[in-house]
């Protein structure tokens, strides 16, 4: 399906790039999140009416990613979790609980902007990968440890690296 992007999407485009994508993909997320039109003579004339307005709201994101983005720069979240004598949590740690804490601790950041290969299962310090715009991110350190202390200890470890 051909579509026009009214923003930057990842791995895709940039806004006002006509676009082929499968039919599921468009159907279930371009068009519903209002990320793209499909590229007929009538939307791209509701395009080129709009393509002032659409870039200065991108602008606005784009402004403001970049201001939490720096002050996000040096971030780092402990969260204390129980765990066995070797160092796996009971659990594990998601995209959900790393969002609390930045939340928590008074940042606007979204569950969705948060980047995991994987769920974290072990004790440690992790780089996590904050997608605060498609054109800005930023990487926090994310602190698992039992207790407060051991938190310490870890950061200390971690920063003599």
């Amino acid at each position: 399906m051909e579509l026009i992007l009214l923003e930057h999407v990842d791995k895709l485009g940039k806004m006002g790039d006509k676009v082929n994508v499968k039919n599921g993909y468009a159907r279930n997320y371009l068009l519903p999140s209002k990320k793209a039109l499909r590229a007929t003579e009538a939307n791209l004339a509701v395009y080129e009416k709009q393509k002032a307005e659409l870039e200065a709201h991108n602008q606005k994101l784009l402004a403001e990613a970049e201001k939490l983005a720096e002050s996000l720069k040096g971030f780092s979240a402990v969260l204390i979790r129980q765990a066995a004598e070797t160092g796996q949590l009971y659990g594990s740690v998601t995209i959900r609980d790393i969002a609390a804490a930045i939340k928590e601790a008074g940042f606007g950041v979204e569950r969705r902007q948060v980047f995991l290969d994987k769920a974290i299962k072990d004790l440690g310090v992790y780089q996590v990968k904050l997608n605060l715009h498609p054109e800005v991110s930023q990487t926090i350190l994310v602190n698992i440890a039992r207790t407060e202390d051991d938190a310490k200890k870890q950061a200390k470890a971690y920063s003599a690296e």
